[in-house]
């Protein structure tokens, strides 16, 4: 019983990560139809301004809300220099984004160098839960990872920009007709698609080696997530979570991780190609 406690909960933590980095993941490329190759590189810049934060005296959470302003303002900058200028031509976006994945591993290379720096996560405690001694950080990621859920789901339900959003979603034509501005439903939702994955980079932070390349070891699952649950989806993007994560968790007990790893990707190409709309399409 407490090995399948322990597992559950590693796979609810896993699922968690996988959820945050795939639902800005999920916003881009559901509503543009963009492959942002660069988007692993904003978990990055979410981790090393957990770093940046700490080192300069602050707490974790005054991190947690830098870091999605700083991806909120990066992501703007990006969206109407390059991406702007790439709608509807899928390989020249991929290529753009490929490159700005490049530079940006380069400069923060550059800012911090290629050493792993190291974060405290807010706490280090672990509690008694259903037999077992679990940490009290996972625990909290998995409660907040559902929390920013939910304020999506209520955010694209709810508020005008969600209304735009998927507005332009299901007919980009029709809503310029209806009056809405689809060139900035654009860069709004890119920003906050940088901006979530800055968040999820504060919150893996504590989990694993911060490095300049760590936001690369979530961009193919996360986009296995997204196709899996289904694009523009954010039930999508948590059965997605689940698949992917689940799986892997289950998996890695009795092989190697990147044999997990690798298993659960060809299971997910499978269901894309039988199911191309994902468990849960938008």
């Amino acid at each position: 019983m407490p090995d399948i406690v322990s597992l559950c909960l590693n796979a609810l933590t896993l699922m968690s990560i996988l959820m945050l980095v795939a639902l800005g993941l999920a916003i881009i490329y559901g509503l543009m139809g963009i492959i942002n190759l660069s988007h692993g590189e904003f978990v990055t810049i979410g981790a090393y301004t957990l770093f940046t934060v700490q080192a300069a005296g602050g707490s974790f959470w005054l991190a947690l809300v830098v870091a999605p302003v700083v991806g909120y303002l990066l992501g703007t900058v990006l969206e109407i220099a390059v991406i702007r200028r790439l709608y509807d031509r899928p390989i020249s976006t991929i290529l753009a984004t490929w490159g700005l994945s490049l530079i940006l591993q380069q400069a923060i290379i550059l800012t911090y160098g290629a050493a792993p720096r190291p974060v405290t996560a807010p706490f280090e405690a672990s509690v008694q839960l259903l037999g077992i001694t679990y940490p009290a950080y996972r625990l909290f990621l998995i409660v907040f990872a559902f929390a920013v859920m939910a304020a999506c789901v209520l955010v694209f339900r709810k508020s005008p920009f969600g209304l735009d959003v998927r507005a332009v979603i299901q007919n980009a034509g029709m809503a310029r007709a209806l009056g809405v501005n689809a060139e900035r439903v654009y860069r709004r939702a890119f920003a906050s698609g940088a901006a979530l994955a800055a968040l999820a980079g504060v919150l893996i932070a504590p989990l694993v080696a911060v490095t300049a390349l760590m936001g690369v070891n979530y961009l193919a699952r996360s986009f296995f997530v997204v196709l899996v649950g289904g694009a523009g989806s954010i039930p999508g993007v948590i059965a997605g979570s689940a698949f992917v994560g689940g799986l892997e968790s289950l998996l890695s007990t009795t092989v190697p991780i990147t044999v997990a790893q690798a298993s659960v990707l060809i299971l997910a190409v499978v269901i894309v190609r039988f199911r191309p709309q994902g468990l849960v399409p938008a």
